[in-house]
């Protein structure tokens, strides 16, 4: 085993397609993003096994995320109290692209989209937002309400959609910033973490050094 990671070494730009009819509220789908979208971690890299699909898209009125999870035999679980504990997405997104210090700052957003966790039984999915530790300045936090989240269950596994509206963004201006700074976790009781770059022998949960490069094409 290699004493730094494979992925350590590079910082990648992932092309983020635009998609211009999303979200679609009224659909049974919220995206349902094409093959095209999907965003490769490169795991094979560090002999890791991938158990997610991610996509992302963006348009003029926010970004679309999408999450499919295979090779579950249980319901995920999930406390929208603790949600870095939880089977769910959590999504780092910094909309200058500034990764030039260790510590975030007023861009850096931190996202949290739980397959379970919400309503009263703890078993609906769930929106969290929370700040980024040892941020030098917090991120406005999204409007109540506007970020849209579906989870579809499956026998092995779910489908996780999410909109975020460009409210939800502080910062997000694709026409003069299309370069956003991004990472992802993915969290699962029984099948672990899938993350987009380097592990959790480094702090990417406060590190936007360590994050990689989201680019809004067209």
């Amino acid at each position: 085993m290699p004493l730094v990671p494979h992925r350590f070494l590079f910082r990648l730009a992932h092309p983020c397609l635009h998609v211009p009819k999303m979200p679609r509220p009224d659909d049974d789908r919220l995206l349902d993003l094409p093959a095209e979208c999907r965003i490769d971690n490169f795991a094979a890299m560090d002999e890791k096994r991938d158990f997610a699909d991610v996509s992302l898209a963006w348009n003029e009125l926010g970004l679309g995320v999408q999450v499919e999870v295979r090779g579950k035999e249980n319901l995920p679980q999930g406390d929208a109290s603790r949600p870095r504990a939880s089977d769910g997405v959590t999504l780092w997104l910094d909309t200058r692209d500034s990764r030039t210090s260790h510590r975030a700052g007023r861009y850096c957003h931190q996202f949290h989209f739980l397959a379970s966790g919400g309503g009263s039984e703890r078993d609906e999915p769930a929106f969290v937002q929370s700040k980024i530790n040892r941020a030098l300045e917090d991120a406005a936090f999204a409007p109540a309400g506007s970020v849209l989240l579906r989870v579809a269950t499956k026998k092995t596994g779910y489908l996780l959609e999410a909109f975020l509206p460009a409210d939800a963004l502080h910062g997000y201006d694709p026409e003069q910033h299309p370069r956003l700074g991004f990472f992802y976790s993915i969290r699962d009781d029984e099948l672990g973490e899938q993350v987009l770059g380097v592990g959790p022998e480094f702090p990417f949960w406060e590190d936007p050094t360590l994050w990689s490069v989201l680019e809004l094409t067209s």
